[in-house]
């Protein structure tokens, strides 16, 4: 599917949640989860010349998985940093971003997703408010909060940490100074054919 053949099929069904609740505002958002963990995350750095820049790493296999709620047309991000990925997880995620941003009969949200077998499952638990549409299958490029995990990867890389906890401390400080850079959020989520119907 092209993103002109997605951005008619997100606009109609925007226009159809307005018809169906006629006093409600109605929002577009989109959400994505990124691993991250004890692996460490590599870049490249400047050094002197002749001199080879350092990273102590120390390659371990535990997780915790980065949680992304973005309205691109606004760049307003909600972040949740949870211990997995699955349907019980994913509820308690829709949730706490329902109530964060105040989803129920006076505002609705559609939230844009991938088909991970967590979002797709029957026993996904979806709050009053909020409304699910499904990226086309294999199509990360059309998914927004794909272009955000390179933005908060920029707090942990290049970091040895010894235990889970710390690389959360460091994620929490990140999310929390992207929060506050919503025209940057923008720029990176808020794709020419993104709707900016709602």
């Amino acid at each position: 599917t092209s993103a002109g053949g997605f951005q008619k099929k997100l606009s109609m069904r925007v226009m159809r949640l307005k018809e169906k609740y006629p006093t409600a505002k109605v929002e577009l958002w989109c959400e994505d989860e990124h691993r991250l963990g004890l692996k460490p995350i590599i870049r490249k750095v400047w050094s002197p010349i002749g001199e080879r820049p350092l990273v102590l790493v120390h390659q371990r296999y535990e997780w915790t998985y980065l949680y992304a709620f973005v309205r691109p047309k606004t760049g307003e991000v909600h972040w949740l940093i949870l211990p997995t990925v699955n349907a019980r997880v994913f509820s308690l995620a829709l949730e706490h971003f329902a109530r964060q941003v105040g989803a129920g009969t006076t505002r609705r949200i559609l939230l844009v997703l991938d088909q991970a077998g967590w979002h797709t499952g029957g026993e996904v638990e979806l709050p009053e408010g909020v409304h699910l549409e499904f990226l086309p299958s294999a199509s990360p490029e059309l998914q927004p909060s794909e272009r955000l995990w390179p933005l908060s990867n920029e707090g942990v890389a290049n970091r040895h940490f010894e235990e889970i906890e710390d690389l959360e401390e460091a994620l929490v400080e990140r999310c929390v100074a992207l929060s506050d850079q919503r025209e940057l959020i923008r720029s990176y989520t808020c794709y020419h054919w993104w709707p900016q119907a709602a």
